[in-house]
């Protein structure tokens, strides 16, 4: 019976639940190398730094404000621009007359208000304030961030600097399918052919080697076209792509697209008002290929149709889906690390947490006996707890993260200490073991939580404007942090009341 009233206390216990809680997560954790991700200073792998080339993110918004004069100028029934251009990050509109110029610049003040404006005969000139330039860069950087994120899934990607891009690639099998993968602009357009020629030379002739400044020349499969400088109609603007048979001469690999409503209305007004002309489908300043427009086409859905594989015509769909770059991008460098430096590191990384263990067990059961080993036992748990918070998050482990275990492995024993300290001077007044330990725990909850929750902030400070190792560092710092509290203020209380309520106990020695 008293066997039995015994076990029935054990799994009532509080501390039955903590233990299991951290059992069973730590169970479905195994094999630890599958379900926790390393990082590349441990695994080996590729550091990629990429720049954006942002002063294409400030052209691309000022070709979008220039394609917008002509219905903000109609709504005010003024003369529109006989031509219309951007260059050297200004916007340039040519007017037939002084009086046309200065009434369409007049207009066009309180529409674009980001913008400042000079008047030079018939000539109008927009340009971006600086403050609304470096605010249109770094959203460059910030949006091209996103999309590699959508593209590579789970891989460590951050900003370094007004304009780099730092992308971690461990333990890849094929560093360049990536790299094509990453460096993919991906961007789509729909621009209408003037004319084709097998060679640029032969478009060249016939305007004497000067381009009108709205047309430029783009290679194609079969030759060289003459096409519109500016695109009205985007990858920006889809809704939807995917990898599809296609019926022509056969069964084919084709990428089939939708538009959002904005594009499928500008795709219908296009497709309707240029009947019988071709339109260049362009990815990437390559034209994929250019169909003759043969009636309106509603309902915003095309195919784009090239040649593909069936892994090519996937891939395509991948990057349309995750959308295009705000602005190119170019790789800066590219760092080898290899596996064995990998496996060194985790080496060391491994040692220094066995010894820092050994250290503190030794200190803790020396200096407080039986509650040492209590508090090394929270150590335990405390690590199986940022254990469990890196798999959960998928957040690599990195050697500056196994530092950061290491250090808040030693302030989890900080805030043992200062219980047991706590507890020890409640004993020297004469209380009983219970109310010692009550009032230990108590006593110190509000100092703990002082120290680690500006411990914590400091990790959301160097998370937020860190790069990878130092983010890993951070995050392994935060959770530990949280697991210390967990630990310190929940388990080892438990342990202790687990061991005063069952065994009786009457005196305590710390």
């Amino acid at each position: 019976m008293f066997m039995d009233i015994s076990f029935r206390k054990v799994f009532a216990s509080e501390l039955m639940f903590w233990v299991l809680l951290c059992g069973v997560g730590l169970y479905f954790l195994l094999p630890l190398r599958q379900s926790l991700r390393f990082g590349i200073d441990l695994v080996g792998g590729t550091y990629l730094t990429l720049e954006v080339q942002t002063g294409k993110a400030v052209e691309a918004n000022l070709v979008e404000q220039m394609q917008s004069v002509d219905a903000k100028l109609k709504r005010s029934n003024r003369k529109l621009p006989i031509s219309k251009y951007v260059e050297n990050n200004t916007i340039i509109l040519k007017f037939d007359s002084l009086q046309d110029a200065q009434a369409a610049a007049m207009d066009l003040k309180n529409n674009m208000p980001d913008m400042t404006q000079s008047v030079e005969g018939t000539t109008v000139r927009f340009q971006y304030s600086d403050l609304m330039m470096k605010r249109i860069r770094e959203d460059a950087v910030l949006r091209n961030v996103e999309v590699l994120r959508t593209r590579m899934r789970d891989i460590p990607i951050a900003v370094q600097g007004e304009k780099n891009i730092v992308i971690e690639l461990p333990d890849t099998a094929n560093p360049q399918e990536a790299k094509a993968r990453i460096g993919k602009a991906a961007q789509l357009e729909l621009r209408l052919v003037e004319k084709f020629a097998p060679s640029k030379e032969d478009l060249l002739y016939e305007f004497e080697g000067d381009l009108p400044p709205d047309k430029e020349i783009l290679p194609g499969e079969e030759g060289f076209y003459l096409v519109d400088k500016y695109a009205d109609i985007t990858g920006r603007m889809l809704k939807d792509a995917r990898a599809q048979y296609g019926e022509k001469m056969g069964f084919e690999h084709v990428v089939s697209f939708k538009f959002n409503d904005v594009g499928s209305e500008k795709f219908y007004q296009m497709t309707s008002k240029h009947y019988g002309r071709q339109l260049g489908i362009v990815l990437d300043d390559y034209v994929i290929s250019a169909p003759r427009i043969n009636e309106p086409i509603s309902g915003g859905s095309g195919q784009i149709s090239g040649g593909f594989t069936a892994e090519s015509a996937r891939e395509l769909a991948l990057l349309l889906q995750s959308g295009s770059f705000v602005a190119p991008v170019t790789f800066e460098e590219e760092r080898q690390v290899g596996p064995s430096l990998g496996q060194e590191s985790i080496r060391q990384g491994l040692m220094s947490c066995l010894v820092g263990l050994g250290l503190l067990f030794l200190f803790s059961v020396f200096y407080y006996s039986v509650s040492g080993l209590f508090a090394f036992m929270a150590l335990i748990y405390n690590l199986g707890l940022i254990l469990m918070g890196l798999a959960w998050l998928q957040t690599p482990l990195t050697l500056p993260g196994i530092g950061g275990m290491v250090l808040t492995v030693g302030m989890a024993i900080d805030a043992s200490i200062l219980i047991f300290e706590n507890i020890k001077e409640e004993l020297a007044r004469g209380v009983t073991a219970n109310q010692a330990v009550r009032a230990g725990f108590s006593g110190t909850m509000k100092v703990i939580l002082d120290a680690n929750i500006t411990t914590f902030i400091v990790g959301v400070v160097l998370y937020n404007f860190g790069t990878g190792p130092i983010q890993g560092f951070a995050v392994t710092m935060m959770l530990g942090i949280l697991a210390t509290l967990v630990t310190g203020l929940f388990f080892l209380r438990s342990l202790f009341a687990f061991i005063l309520n069952n065994f009786h106990v009457q005196k305590l020695r710390i």
